[in-house]
């Protein structure tokens, strides 16, 4: 078992099986030593963890749990990508989006349960640069959508 994957563990932290895309895009997409992730959001057996707006619809901290959902995701596209998480160096550049109610403006504070976890598993090599962007609404309704940018090894 690799170093990341006991790490998962210890979190209690099982990555799912990822479906098939069904539109025209890719999961995963490298370019050198860095790969770059299309958009995730929070789904759990193909059922979003939530649906709405976070201001409105959702509280912070339900927006939190959606955070957290789409890194769980995330990962699970990059281990099935890489084959093992292990091959992550550094976790790069997070962008953020929040489907955010009108006058909403804690978007910082949803996706920072997401950066939190990536530190959790991959420690400071999970530090990095981010935004926090509130949107008037996301795909299906979801409350957030992330994608990253990781440097790896071969």
């Amino acid at each position: 078992m690799s170093i990341i994957e006991k790490r998962l563990a210890e979190l209690g932290i099982t990555l799912p099986e990822l479906p098939a895309p069904k539109f025209s895009y890719i999961p995963v997409n490298r370019t050198g030593n860095l790969i770059y992730t299309s958009g995730f959001d929070c789904r759990i057996d193909g059922v979003l963890l939530y649906e709405g707006k976070v201001g409105s619809d959702l509280t912070i901290e339900q927006g939190q749990e959606a955070a957290r959902q789409v890194v769980v995701n995330l990962l699970a596209a990059m281990k099935a990508y890489l084959g093992d998480l292990d091959r992550v160096v550094k976790i790069v550049k997070l962008l953020g989006f929040v489907n955010s109610a009108p006058g909403f403006g804690d978007q910082p504070y949803v996706m920072n349960a997401a950066s939190d976890l990536l530190i959790e598993v991959f420690g400071e090599n999970g530090r990095h640069a981010r935004s926090a962007i509130g949107t008037s609404d996301l795909p299906f309704h979801t409350p957030v959508e992330i994608e990253l940018i990781a440097e790896i090894r071969d």
